[in-house]
């Protein structure tokens, strides 16, 4: 059947999730000593492990007001291990969280998603987006995006569904409820969707539930039917779909 529209998983799928910089430790006290003219209260160590508990107490809570797959606003943790962060403008608390975050990890796009994204775009295809992800994810995309061809704005308002504006996350079939539901008001069928992601348990099981086809994003090529890499993806596009 014709894929009218295709949806997407973004770390893991679209971005590749990589290690830490290596002057993360330096990263870190410049961030504090710029944004609060003083050395950090907690080692990048300690910060994580407390946002860690900060994080499970509040997931503990939203499931036992029946919220199976609770997510939570990253700037409100922040907020609770570092006070002083409540403080900052909004948009300064935007700046920080994205350099925080970036110390952390790296992020770059996949190799080969720029030609699919575009070899859809050309068929006419809808692009989606459905992410476990926080607001800072939106400008990781954009950023890696940029020089492809292709920006964020190819991506249908309707069909970007980011579990921090909704509070709950994938696998939580209330996400795919809401995809569905927003593609048969575009009078796409779930048969007409492709979803492309890297995790069967989150992305591809629950999306096969709904009736979506699916992708499998895996670094081996070919691993099974339906399966493989973002060239892998374009052939199929190109000569079987």
């Amino acid at each position: 059947m014709k894929v009218r529209a295709a949806i997407f998983d973004i770390y893991g799928t679209l971005l590749e999730v990589g290690p830490p910089p290596p002057d993360g430790d330096a990263r870190w006290k410049g961030l504090f000593q710029e944004y609060f003219q003083t050395t950090p209260p907690l080692s990048r160590l300690d910060f994580s492990v407390t946002c860690g508990r900060v994080i499970a107490r509040r997931h503990a809570e939203a499931k036992a007001r029946g919220v199976p797959f609770p997510e939570i606003v990253w700037p409100s943790i922040v907020a609770e291990v570092v006070p002083a962060f409540s403080k900052l403008k909004p948009a300064t608390q935007e700046e920080f969280v994205f350099r925080q975050i970036q110390i952390g990890r790296t992020t770059r796009l996949h190799a080969g998603v720029g030609y699919t994204l575009q070899l859809l775009s050309n068929r006419g295809c809808l692009l989606g987006l459905v992410s476990n992800a926080q607001h800072y994810t939106i400008r990781e995309l954009q950023e890696a995006l940029a020089g492809t061809g292709t920006h964020l704005d190819r991506f249908e308002s309707d069909l970007r569904i980011w579990s921090f504006e909704q509070g709950f996350s994938k696998p939580d079939p209330h996400v795919f409820q809401m995809l569905v539901t927003r593609l048969e008001a575009r009078g796409i069928s779930a048969a007409e969707t492709l979803m492309v992601g890297d995790r069967l348990d989150n992305d591809l099981e629950p999306a096969r539930a709904y009736g979506l086809q699916t992708w499998h994003l895996t670094a081996s090529s070919k691993s099974s039917p339906k399966s493989g890499n973002w060239e892998d993806l374009a052939k199929q596009l190109q000569h079987g779909w």
